[in-house]
């Protein structure tokens, strides 16, 4: 396919493209088919002017701008015939009811020249294969022999005009080397606009992306983003510690309750009572309130936080001024663990020490 001349879509010069795609090199510049339009203008206007420089059709035909190209570099189907001649090229128009009675099969012809709506382009055999070689394609289209004619004919049925190009193509390397082999054509060439507006599309969406990284990648939003992460992964850290200290309590209070009950004979509540005072449950009760504070400090915990000298009160209301009276839930659980290692030191102790 690199070897295939294709020349793309510049301006308005699709007859440029279309002479130089279909002889397969550089033969045209836009100069050389300004130079044959000047001179198929003047021919017209010498044949308009034997009927007298001063009739009224030629004057209106010097009025007139010229019918064999344009400023945009538009050329007449006449300009393209007459650079082909130039070649020993001739063009017959394929849809024309005269050729269509010859029942030629299009596969047998060698290249065809399509136009339509002031657009020319070239469709050529080139060694055993078809190509269409449409200047507005980003490259050579491969058409395939049982394709050829429902491509015409589709062609035909859009409102086409179709020249068969009867005579000798130059030689050409494309030519040659497709002789000997077949080419096979994965994916089919997009129009250059398609191509370009998918290309924008593609520019935009990384533009977005781009901006987007930049946006979420912006130390503000990473910082806010790593300091949710290590709170909650620190309150997580803290659920669990808590977890793990009410099973801790509870466990403290099922020894107590068992050590009670084998040495109810030894141990009377005075005796207890003896051993923790209620000076020492406040205090106990203080610290453990100082670190459950210092716990919520550091994970930010929302909601106030109980203070050490603030006494809660229970389902049955306030229950005076006796520190111990008014233990909430958790000081009860502390004070269980506190009653229960103290059982269990006056346990291990040696009988002349109690």
């Amino acid at each position: 396919m690199e070897s295939i001349f294709h020349e793309k879509q510049e301006g308005s010069l699709c007859a440029q493209h279309c002479l130089n795609n279909l002889l397969q090199g550089e033969y045209f510049s836009p100069v050389e088919l300004s130079s044959i339009a000047h001179q198929l203008d003047e021919e017209e206007r010498l044949r308009m002017a034997e009927g007298g420089v001063t009739s009224e059709d030629y004057r209106t035909f010097l009025q007139q701008p010229s019918g064999n190209m344009d400023d945009s570099g538009f050329f007449s189907i006449q300009v393209i015939s007459s650079a082909l001649k130039v070649w020993g090229l001739e063009l017959i128009l394929f849809n024309s009811p005269e050729y269509q009675r010859l029942g030629i099969d299009p596969i047998n012809e060698r290249s065809f020249i399509c136009n339509y709506k002031e657009h020319w382009f070239t469709v050529r055999k080139l060694g055993k294969q078809w190509f269409n070689l449409n200047s507005l394609l980003t490259g050579p289209e491969l058409i395939s022999d049982t394709y050829l004619a429902l491509f015409l004919a589709q062609l035909q049925q859009e409102g086409y005009s179709i020249f068969v190009v009867k005579g000798d193509l130059p030689d050409c390397e494309a030519d040659q080397l497709l002789q000997m082999i077949r080419v096979h054509q994965m994916h089919r060439p997009k129009l250059i606009g398609e191509e370009l507006a998918q290309l924008k599309d593609q520019r935009v969406q990384t533009a977005d992306l781009e901006q987007a990284l930049e946006t979420n990648d912006g130390p503000g939003i990473l910082d806010e983003d790593e300091e949710e992460f290590q709170k909650a992964l620190a309150l997580s850290r803290h659920e669990i510690d808590m977890e793990d200290e009410e099973a801790d309590l509870r466990r403290a209070i099922q020894l107590s309750m068992q050590g009670s009950s084998r040495n109810a004979a030894q141990e009377t509540p005075q005796t207890l009572g003896t051993n923790l005072s209620s000076e020492e449950l406040r205090k106990r009760r203080e610290a453990y309130f100082e670190k459950q504070q210092q716990r919520r400090q550091q994970v930010d915990l929302p909601g106030p936080v109980p203070q050490p000298n603030e006494r809660p009160t229970t389902s049955s209301g306030a229950l005076g001024s006796d520190p111990s009276a008014a233990m909430s839930e958790e000081d009860m659980l502390q004070a269980a663990v506190t009653m229960s290692l103290e059982t269990v030191r006056n346990h291990l102790k040696p009988e002349g020490e109690k």
